[in-house]
């Protein structure tokens, strides 16, 4: 069974926390656009105030349109990151995000199992974009090595439908318990499933476990199409659980903190929209216009500290 989330990790050999901010692993690709990826993780767990400690699991090509392609790193190389910056610092909760390969997973799942009580949030993207053939290699071996150590599946309604009931027959479409059912099948305890249509203008999101829904938000619906936010809920999910909130107040919080990012989104390029995630460090007025002095270099004693934005 899966480490339920407390207050406090430790590492294979028990050492406890040490003061100052949690600390988090995430494994996860880059992504150059900016959307998602490992950028996601890290501003958004930032802002949760916890230290990310960042496996490049390789990268996308990509932009805010579409994801043209994949580039993974082997697994040794994925291995040897996570166990050097892991044999010095400790570390509260995981991520997983697309890592790239079958291999790639089960280097991960290698490492997870070694540090058995500390929470991994693991979360699935739509991979509509790949070949036929590495989908399916792909989730089967996340479904083999990875959820049975996994504490939180995060995904939407439709891709997790896709991949837990490809057979579902019922004129109704899976509710929660459903899909929670499905994912700890495989041993994944909890499930948080986005994007169920409530109505209209309304998307509602479920925290459930195979015999209740733990926790649900309802909110209203964008009219821009989003790149990120899948990436965005996970690593603030994750982040939470590792600064010690339970589960339940982990959920609702990291999707209030989604919910805020959408709405101070905004489109950077020709493509979809994407999660401003740092929304709440923006000045209300726009900082002023510092103007340096002829033939003036800045340092760090005269950097105009009170007038930067951030």
């Amino acid at each position: 069974m899966p480490h339920t989330p407390e207050p406090s990790a430790a590492s294979p050999d028990g050492a406890t926390e040490a003061a100052g901010l949690p600390c988090v692993m995430v494994f996860n690709a880059n992504d150059p656009s900016g959307a998602g990826g490992l950028g996601a993780d890290l501003t958004a767990m930032s802002s949760a105030s916890v230290y990310v400690l960042p496996v490049v699991t390789g990268a996308y090509i990509r932009d805010t349109v579409e994801v043209h392609d994949h580039l993974a790193f082997d697994e040794e190389a994925v291995g040897e990151q996570a166990r050097c910056a892991l044999e010095d610092v400790p570390v509260q909760a995981f991520k997983v995000g697309f890592v790239g390969s079958a291999e790639n997973l089960s280097a991960i799942a290698a490492i997870t199992t070694d540090y058995a009580e500390v929470p991994l949030v693991t979360y699935m993207p739509d991979l509509s974009w790949w070949d036929e053939l590495a989908i399916e290699n792909y989730l089967d071996a996340c479904a083999e090595l990875l959820l049975p150590q996994t504490t939180v599946l995060v995904g939407n309604h439709s891709t997790l439908c896709r991949w837990l009931l490809p057979d579902w027959s019922d004129e109704r479409a899976p509710g929660p318990r459903d899909i929670a059912r499905a994912a700890a099948a495989h041993g994944a305890p909890y499930t948080l499933v986005t994007g169920f249509n409530a109505a209209d203008q309304y998307l509602e999101s479920h925290l459930a476990s195979p015999e209740t829904v733990l926790a649900s938000a309802r909110h209203e619906r964008f009219a821009a199409t989003f790149s990120g936010a899948g990436d965005t809920l996970s690593a603030a999910l994750c982040a939470l659980i590792a600064g010690g909130a339970d589960l339940q107040t982990a959920c609702i919080e990291a999707l209030s903190y989604l919910d805020q990012c959408l709405d101070a989104g905004f489109q950077p390029g020709m493509g979809h929209a994407v999660p401003d995630r740092l929304f709440w460090s923006h000045d209300d007025e726009p900082a002023p216009a510092v103007e340096p002095a002829p033939d003036s270099t800045l340092d760090a004693e005269h950097f105009p500290l009170d007038t930067t934005r951030h």
